[in-house]
């Protein structure tokens, strides 16, 4: 796994707890955030893998 992939990763269960904590608070601008951050979080994943794999051949 790809430095790269580990902060997607990170991010995404960051972004999650930020949407479950606006959810339980009922902010809905907290829980639009969060999405964001898993959405930016599986961005980064993507581009880490294509990385490794572009490395490997």
């Amino acid at each position: 796994m790809t430095k790269e992939e580990k902060k997607g990763k990170a991010q995404q269960v960051k972004g999650k707890i930020r949407e479950e904590v606006g959810k339980l608070t009922d902010d809905k601008s907290e829980q639009i955030k969060g999405k964001a951050e898993q959405g930016i979080g599986k961005i980064h994943e993507a581009v880490g893998k294509v990385k490794k794999k572009l490395t490997e051949e």
